[in-house]
């Protein structure tokens, strides 16, 4: 399987949970799927169909801390002088929150469109990953020929919810999958599984004599015999996130 490889670096970024509004603002450990796609248009320079588009990646950051910033909320009011009604102004309250940051991250993308070498050596728009001042630089853009192998160890990547019963490891969570801004920026969610530490492979629960090869980046340095895994994803169409046995 043919890719393109991606590497992007940064100082901060910050991926906030979309149900938190004030006080503070947690921060995803690894960037949504809905946050790849608007990478990915942004990259371009017009928002594509994510229909056909496959992705994986690997991210890192050295820590995490917090940092305060402010929301304006703005109010209609109306201003009065003696003898004079001006029209209505706004007006408003300024809140401070908690916002948590990660500090150097690192994300090295995997896209099933080795067609879009071009577009990412000349980027339509500023590279940021999160918010519009996470300003990100592309430090390496290639494309590799992935393999398959029986083995391979996963770490530092999002995996598909039903990989939870084959690991017993991981977090799990529930993130913004898709928007659709054709529809007034509509969220589709879906769960998976962030797997910080290393998993190999030979670990894996098999169910019903389960059998099958992995997708590996042979570029990189094998450890005890395997490659990096990578769980490709898509922002449409059907996911199964079922955590069912049969």
């Amino acid at each position: 399987m043919q890719v393109l490889k991606v590497v992007a670096e940064g100082f901060t970024t910050s991926f906030r949970y979309p149900h938190f509004m004030q006080g503070v603002h947690p921060s995803f450990e690894m960037p949504p799927p809905a946050t790849i796609y608007g990478h990915i248009c942004s990259t371009l320079g017009e928002w594509i169909p994510p229909e056909g588009i496959e992705f994986a990646y690997h991210f890192t950051y050295s820590s995490q801390f917090e940092d305060v910033e402010h929301v304006h909320i703005l109010t209609a009011s109306t201003g009065k002088l003696p003898g004079v009604d001006l029209p209505k102004t706004l007006a408003g309250n300024i809140n401070p929150f908690k916002r948590f940051i990660l500090f150097k991250p690192r994300l090295v993308l995997y896209l099933n469109k080795p067609e879009w070498e071009q577009a990412f050596k000349s980027p339509r728009y500023a590279v940021i990953l999160g918010r519009s001042q996470d300003l990100f630089t592309y430090t390496s853009i290639s494309c590799i020929e992935l393999i398959r192998d029986k083995r391979a160890y996963f770490e530092h990547t999002l995996a598909p919810y039903r990989t939870v019963l084959q690991t017993g490891r991981g977090l799990a969570v529930v993130m913004p999958r898709y928007l659709d801004y054709f529809k007034n920026r509509t969220p589709y969610f879906a769960r998976y599984v962030i797997l910080r530490q290393r998993v190999y492979s030979d670990d894996f629960i098999r169910y019903n004599n389960q059998t099958g090869e992995f997708l590996v980046d042979p570029t990189l340095s094998q450890d005890k015999g395997a490659h990096l895994g990578l769980f490709f994803h898509t922002f449409t169409g059907d996911y199964d996130d079922a955590c069912g046995m049969a």
